[in-house]
């Protein structure tokens, strides 16, 4: 459920969404705005710029673009460059405030506002760099069910406790406020799109609508750096063996990078990763892995970093043309743990969850990934493996357990 509200607008606007996209090298920041025009002529979008939280009305950055605009809609960017700008990021979540104002010949004004960070993810060879910084992924699976907003919000908190820098918000369409409180308290985001339930021409269709929509609603905020289109094959079940469906997959892929490069992107997480002529369709090679028994974990982890395709998640890891690993792709552990789920083994009690995790995660850290999502943050169903209370928000293990000696530090 969302909120519903009516406002009016002026005929000669803005739309309220904005899509962003940072160069922090340059301190500049690329905006796509969208006019819609009822009287064409001449008009400029005037752009201000403030730190979201500071005590004066003085923008630290202003500019101003003169454009003829014709009848109807029409998307153009806008580049401004920020004087010392500041990045965002877990550590150092600062936001910026935009006024955006378009103004006609008579100096009539329609104006929007929206918030935004300076932040850029990168994959390269076998580590994530955020804003040029390496940096290790500590996640966690969330699955927020039925939970309110404040149920979220001690969620999102107990999380950050933990240790967590990134949060996976499964498969779930989730109160818009979530990717807000993310931006403000600092926490990674991998978002993915809803699953079909078969794989057709049809489901394929609504597929993009449905990533499109998303990306609309979005595509501002720095939190969300990593999309999945699909989750080990849901909606996607004849990704071996049909062409079609490996293509459109490929086909958003491609999309994805030209017109959104702000994000990383997976192409079906967990397994069954599309390569096309020894090529990677996927920013990141992430396999789902579960098991109780410490001696089987630290086998997977060795037939994974050592490049091994085959037999080591529930399916092969790779679609399409041979693949050759070598340390080429950023390689996540992006599910696992899982102890809790009825007739799995493990742990017994809250005590042992948090020493099997401890664990666990040490032989994470004496290989080569780039990170790991843990499963999950709290009950959901008859999947009992939650480590925060679900009405609470109270942890179940210690404090800071995620980030005891993280690697990239």
């Amino acid at each position: 459920m969302r909120s519903i509200w009516l406002e009016t607008v002026e005929k000669n606007r803005l739309r309220s969404r904005i899509g962003v996209i940072s160069l922090i090298e340059e301190n500049l920041v690329r905006f796509n705005f969208t006019t819609r025009i009822h009287d064409p002529g001449y008009y400029k979008i005037r752009l201000k710029v403030y730190h979201r939280k500071q005590d004066d009305d003085q923008p630290v950055a202003t500019d101003e673009y003169p454009l003829k605009l014709k009848e109807g809609q029409r998307d153009q960017r806008l580049v401004m460059e920020i004087p010392n700008a500041r990045t965002w990021s877990p550590e150092s979540p600062h936001l910026y405030r935009l006024v955006a104002q378009l103004v006609d010949s008579m100096d009539n004004v329609s104006e929007i506002e929206a918030y935004f960070g300076l932040r850029k993810i990168e994959a390269r060879g076998p580590h994530i760099y955020l804003n040029n910084k390496r940096t290790y992924l500590n996640g966690i699976l969330y699955q927020p069910g039925v939970a309110n907003y404040e149920e979220i919000k001690r969620h999102m908190h107990a999380m950050k406790r933990l240790g967590c820098n990134m949060v996976r918000i499964h498969i779930a369409g989730v109160d818009p406020r979530i990717y807000n409180l993310a931006d403000k308290i600092g926490l990674l985001l991998w978002v993915e799109v809803p699953s079909p339930h078969r794989s057709t021409e049809k489901s394929r269709d609504n597929h993009k609508d449905e990533l499109l929509r998303m990306l609309t609603l979005m595509g501002t905020h720095p939190s969300i750096v990593i999309w999945s289109l699909y989750n080990e094959d849901w909606g996607a079940q004849d990704i071996a063996t049909n062409v079609k469906t490996r293509q459109y997959i490929m086909g958003m892929y491609h999309y994805m990078k030209l017109a959104h490069p702000q994000f990383l992107v997976v192409d079906n997480d967990g397994w069954h990763h599309i390569s096309y002529r020894g090529r990677l369709k996927s920013d990141l090679l992430t396999v789902h892995l579960y098991t109780p028994e410490l001696e089987r974990w630290k086998k997977l982890l060795d037939q994974l970093t050592h490049g091994e395709m085959e037999n080591v998640a529930a399916f092969p890891i790779i679609v399409g043309d041979p693949f050759f690993y070598r340390k080429q792709a950023p390689l996540l552990v992006s599910e696992w743990g899982g102890f809790g789920f009825a007739d799995y083994g493990g742990p017994k009690d809250n005590e042992e969850r948090a020493r099997q995790i401890r664990l666990f995660k040490k032989e994470l850290r004496n290989r080569p990934f780039a990170g790991d999502v843990y499963t999950q943050a709290t009950n959901i169903e008859d999947e009992r493996n939650g480590i925060i209370d679900f009405s609470t928000g109270e942890l179940k293990v210690p404090e800071g357990l995620f980030n005891e000696e993280d690697p990239s530090t």
